[in-house]
């Protein structure tokens, strides 16, 4: 399910696009800061649900001067520079949103599952391909990180010499719960604590490296 009407898709495109140009370019900060400063901030979260003030009604130049003073306090007064080549930072902002859209991801979700802005820009050789071409790239990483997240509780089931059933009995999880987690149907990154807790140490693991990204 896309995220919003397609109506608004193109102008988030452009100014997601302009916003981490002008952010990093003209304002020098490292574009995965600063895509995580506005992937956290209230101004993402309306963004990506698409609510036409900051899709459509801010150009990216005044999204990325609101994030800076919704994050730091600062009124930011540097001008844009006039160069009207769209650089690499453009087309990542651009993919980005295009691919949030599609999936109706958060945007802190698609971080989280390794698609990183920094991710994204060492990808520009797709700049020029189709869309759906880059979409099934992004797909490709998003579907790497849940495989591994998959197969690290299965691994560390299966290391311990417990079958689900038998898993679930001693850490006191329900075997469906446990059966979710395994299939990537529940992220166990978004569990309680307290069934985390339960299954690291029946698993006699840390938490750490049941949670580890890697």
């Amino acid at each position: 399910m896309n995220a919003y009407s397609e109506l608004y898709m193109n102008d988030a495109r452009c100014n997601l696009g302009e916003m981490l140009q002008y952010a990093v370019c003209d304002c020098g900060y490292a574009i995965d800061d600063f895509f995580s400063y506005f992937a956290c901030s209230s101004i993402g979260r309306q963004f990506e649900i698409g609510n036409p003030k900051y899709v459509t009604g801010m150009s990216g130049v005044e999204l990325a001067r609101d994030v800076i003073y919704v994050v730091f306090g600062d009124r930011c007064d540097i001008m844009p520079s006039r160069n009207i080549n769209r650089s690499a930072e453009y087309w990542a902002g651009w993919a980005i949103a295009y691919y949030q859209w599609l999936r109706g991801l958060r945007f802190t979700e698609l971080i989280q599952t390794g698609l990183t802005a920094d991710k994204v820009l060492s990808m520009y050789i797709l700049h020029e391909t189709d869309e759906t071409k880059v979409a099934a790239a992004f797909d490709a990483i998003v579907l790497s990180k849940k495989n591994a997240e998959i197969s690290r509780l299965k691994r560390l089931r299966a290391y311990a010499g417990y079958t689900q059933k038998e898993l679930s009995e001693v850490s006191g999880v329900s075997l469906r719960m446990i059966q979710l987690y395994e299939q990537g149907q529940n992220d166990l990154s978004k569990a309680q604590a307290n069934v985390v807790l339960h299954l690291a140490q029946a698993l006699h693991c840390d938490v750490r490296e049941l949670l580890s990204t890697y």
